[in-house]
């Protein structure tokens, strides 16, 4: 691609031309191998830590996960408003907007991250007494919750350059930049926590000791480009700057409620479940990690459809838009149905990953159609955030975090668990049915024609 002029953006992929289906391949890829080495972190983490301590270790980890998974959900907003507009910004060529977006992201997303980690350390035993930790997990938990705090800037930091560059287009550097913190985090898991006895707290440093890595990384290979991407790294560079923080505010609230409703259900489904004893607990890490795995294929599918779509509408090419839906969903589905046959095939290869832990295996089947359901809930959540989130409709953002997060996830669990007597497998299905709420309103949202006004 040729060089701009000054304060343009060189490095750029243009997604609005081409064939939809290799592009989304291409692009979805990379994100889907640096999501899943992404996940692996704690994944990772509940398997060595599940073979060398057993359940109540296992309970401390997913708790913890879950804990921290929370208090990412302003990242995860914000960064996803931040790609969406910048991708939009790309497609109508307003490089200079690019600019001020990165700086002003940076700035407001780090004073964040600070202010999430001081909050959740001062109120740490309030948090883990409001999700019923099993006392048998309880100190295990809180070890892991600690030191994953100390990381959350890292988190923060590495969404913040993720979101720069798929926005532009660019899919490559931030798999390349986790992967090498994934590979850190796997090393240094087995050393601390078989060799060093370290326990959760071992599996916990190694996560953030990856998670430091790979932002450092990230920010260096941003700062080495400065000048193809246009931003300088000026000290006022990093200001923070009216004319975009307004659309990221607008894009980005709703989008962050919507990761906080998810992860809120999801924190309030634990607690629940927690207060049947730690094996259903840890049952509980291993649904949502099973779940998660789902999960990374629909993120990744959902950001390279909602780049493609947010470029695509930012240049105007309205009638692209319906393919990129079409491809997103049919690759998504094939998936999911591939994994279910896996899981339904072959339940206790895949459950004793996790654990040998002969108490939680006897139950794990209760899991096996819920999780199946969840999977087929992910496949369709892509297709529908292609479209809600690349067009940037934040009040139907807004809507569907309330529906799908909170009334949905929360209320059919409490009727199938509670009113129904269904207990932690009506917790399961309940949040499985409730994936399915944004296909809806996301098919009646593109048949309205209103996705083509752009972020709003």
């Amino acid at each position: 691609m040729e060089r701009k002029s000054e304060g343009q953006v060189s490095i750029v992929r243009d997604l609005t031309n081409g064939s939809v289906t290799k592009l989304i391949v291409m692009f979805a890829m990379p994100l889907f191998v640096a999501n899943a080495l992404q996940a692996v972190y704690n994944l990772v983490d509940m398997i060595v830590v599940g073979q060398v301590i057993g359940g109540s270790g296992m309970s401390a980890v997913s708790i913890g996960g879950d804990v921290l998974h929370l208090l990412t959900f302003l990242a995860m907003g914000f960064a996803s408003a931040g790609q969406v507009i910048i991708s939009q910004y790309v497609g109508a060529k307003k490089h200079d907007m690019i600019s001020k977006m990165i700086g002003t992201m940076f700035t407001f997303l780090f004073a964040i991250a600070l202010l999430m980690a001081v909050v959740c350390y001062l109120f740490r035993y309030q948090i883990l007494d409001l999700l019923n930790t099993p006392a048998e997990s309880y100190q295990y938990t809180m070890d892991y919750m600690v030191i994953c705090i100390c990381g959350l800037g890292f988190i923060y930091g590495y969404n913040i350059v993720s979101a720069i560059l798929r926005g532009m287009g660019d899919s490559r550097r931030p798999f390349v930049f986790i992967a090498i913190a994934a590979i850190i985090n796997t090393i240094l898991d087995i050393y601390f926590v078989v060799f060093c006895k370290m326990g959760v707290a071992g599996a916990a440093l190694a996560t953030v000791i990856g998670q430091g890595i790979s932002f450092l990384i990230s920010l260096i290979y941003l700062y080495r480009k400065k000048e193809e991407f246009g931003f300088d790294f000026c000290r006022k560079s990093f200001r923070i700057t009216g004319e975009v923080l307004k659309p990221l505010l607008v894009l980005g609230i709703p989008m962050a409620i919507q990761s906080a409703a998810i992860n809120i259900s999801k924190i309030v489904l634990t607690a629940w479940i927690n207060a049947e004893g730690v094996i259903y607990s840890a049952l509980a890490g291993i649904y949502n990690k099973s779940s998660m795995m789902m999960g990374i294929v629909s993120n990744s599918f959902t950001t390279a459809g909602s780049t493609m779509t947010g470029q695509s509408i930012g240049a105007k090419k309205y009638d692209r838009v319906p393919k990129i839906l079409k491809v997103v969903l049919t690759i998504s589905l094939v998936i999911a149905m591939s994994a279910s046959v896996a899981l339904f095939c072959f339940p206790d290869v895949i459950f004793t990953l996790f654990t040998n832990d002969q108490e939680v295996l006897e139950k794990a089947t209760l899991v096996v159609m819920p999780i199946i359901l969840n999977f087929f809930g992910c496949a369709t959540r892509a297709g529908a955030f292609s479209l809600i989130n690349g067009s940037g409709n934040s009040r139907l953002n807004l809507l569907v975090a309330l529906i799908d997060g909170i009334m949905g996830r929360i209320g059919l669990a409490a009727l199938f668990g509670y009113v129904l007597k269904w207990y932690s497998t009506g917790f399961w299905y309940g949040d499985a049915v409730a994936g399915f709420a944004p296909i809806l309103i996301g098919t009646i949202f593109f048949l309205s024609g209103r996705w083509r006004k752009g972020v709003q």
